[in-house]
Order: structure tokens, then sequence, then C-alpha cells
């Protein structure tokens, strides 16, 4: 493990994320022959930088009522107990715990909340760059990608197939592509 980085655009001081221009989204097996994937409309992140990137943090929530698969049964019942719950667990929630360089990769670490349950998660993170915007405004760019279990969530609801397997996998890939602004 490298003490400090340097990337290139980088500069230390907190970001909020540009909603216009980021997107919470993942996929999930349905059928176990397709993937159906889906995204929260509502969500928010701050980011911390430090002047070493490794003394970096963030927060981030997501709405759980906003979440859209379009295909608006599906989503009413995503909501329900037999998945995240949501009048319970209103939010899903991410609190980095470090950041490491390993091998050429970024890697977020931190604690994922969803429905209750709190697990430790790691995200891969890819700079997309820093840049100007045309309003003076310093933006940053980047994709965070995780795969979860969602059982170990509490969001177990399954239907057997006749066929044979299930109706939804266990494995979640979660997607996060976000531009954030540096606060002046």
């Amino acid at each position: 493990m490298t003490d400090t980085i340097t990337i290139p655009g980088y500069k230390a001081g907190t970001w909020t994320i540009d909603p216009s221009h980021s997107e919470v989204s993942f996929s999930v097996r349905h059928l176990l022959i397709s993937k159906v994937k889906g995204k929260f409309e509502k969500f928010d992140a701050t980011f911390v930088t430090a002047e070493n990137p490794l003394d970096s943090t963030v927060t981030a929530k997501v709405e759980v009522a906003s979440i859209n698969t379009n295909d608006e049964n599906r989503d009413g019942h995503l909501r329900t107990n037999d998945f995240f719950d949501a009048p319970s667990h209103p939010e899903l929630t991410f609190v980095s715990t470090g950041i490491r360089y390993e091998g050429g990769d970024f890697l977020v670490d931190g604690d994922l909340t969803i429905k209750g349950v709190t697990k430790p998660v790691t995200f891969d993170l890819e700079f997309g760059g820093f840049q100007d915007d045309l309003y003076g405004n310093y933006k940053a760019g980047l994709t965070a990608t995780t795969k979860i279990n969602r059982n170990d969530f509490g969001v177990s609801w399954n239907a057997p197939l006749e066929a044979g397997g299930v109706l939804v996998g266990d494995e979640v890939t979660i997607t996060i592509d976000l531009q954030a602004s540096l606060q002046k």
C-alpha cells in the first residue's frame, strides 16, 4: 500500500452530488436467464477529499421509495417487507471506513445499511477525471461498483420456478455513476 497518491487534477475539499449527471443503479438476475435493472431516483452524497486522497471520506443515502425498474407493480413489491420494507427502512446508507490503492485500483471500504442491516462492502472506484464546467464549477466524475448478496441484508424473498431455480438471483451489482461539484 502506498502512503500518498497523486491524482492529476485532484483538489481537497467538500464535494456534493450533481443529481442531473449522476445515477445509482443495480442489476439482478431474473428467472436466472436475464437481468432486471433499476435505479433510485432520489439520493445524496457528500465527499470530503483530504490532501492525501487515501484519507478522504464519503457518506451517502438513497431514498428506498424512489426505486424505479420501469414496472410499477414490481416497484411496489420491492417497497414492501418482502424486499426493502420502505415504510420501516426509508433509506439505504453508506459510510466509508477507508480508501485503499491496490494494484493500480482505488477501493473504497465502508458500511452499507439496507433494511436495517449493516455490512462491510468494498466499491471498486474508477475516476473519470476532473474538469471545470461552463459556469466555473470544478467537477469530478467517477464510477463505483460493488456486488452484494441481497440475503446478507435480509432482502430474501424469492419464488421457485417449475422448471427449477428461482425467480430472483441472490447477487446484486450496484453501480454508482457520479458527477460532483467542489464547494467554493
